[in-house]
């Protein structure tokens, strides 16, 4: 049977999607950009390792979201992976505060694409977007790595059950 063939079932709905989705633990992850259309930043989960060869990341980016357009003018991101106690940073970034208050509440530096680099953030992947492909209200970004920065020492931000925990290297042992 392909997959074309399959029986209809009932639709899932998109609340009963996001309850079973709060039971995938992930990293958090602030996605900076900056370059001609200007500096913007958001709060991310949807965050992926494609490929080592070369290094490629994905991020899905919802297409209605306002940053959207600095991140496809600019065509070069940042994924900065949140250590815990960042917690507040994160929540900056997944609201509707201004940019410049977004950037003022932590130190940033860049790499080679020019893209804010958190200063002490778990690692940081400063990125090239080389492919951009549509998917239902999202883009995916696929982001070649040009750079990175890691300070494993720290232990690591996760999102799960829909609350921070932090999560240590012995505590994934």
């Amino acid at each position: 049977m392909s997959v074309h063939e399959l029986p209809l079932l009932p639709e899932v709905s998109q609340q009963a999607f996001r309850d079973a989705m709060s039971g995938l633990g992930a990293a958090v992850n602030i996605i900076t950009t900056d370059g001609p259309a200007g500096r913007a930043g958001f709060t991310a989960t949807a965050v992926c390792s494609v490929s080592d060869t070369p290094p490629t990341l994905l991020v899905c980016l919802n297409r209605n979201a306002s940053v959207w357009p600095l991140f496809r003018d600019n065509g070069v991101l940042c994924v900065n992976t949140l250590a815990a106690g960042q917690e507040s940073l994160s929540t900056l970034f997944g609201g509707k505060t201004p940019m410049t208050e977004r950037f003022a509440a932590a130190r940033w530096h860049t790499q080679r694409s020019g893209a804010p680099l958190l200063q002490g953030a778990l690692m940081a992947f400063d990125c090239t977007i080389t492919q951009v492909v549509s998917v239902a209200t999202h883009d995916i970004l696929f982001s070649n790595v040009m750079a990175l920065e890691r300070h494993d020492a720290q232990p690591g931000l996760m999102w799960f059950d829909r609350r921070y925990h932090a999560l240590s290297r012995q505590d994934a042992r």
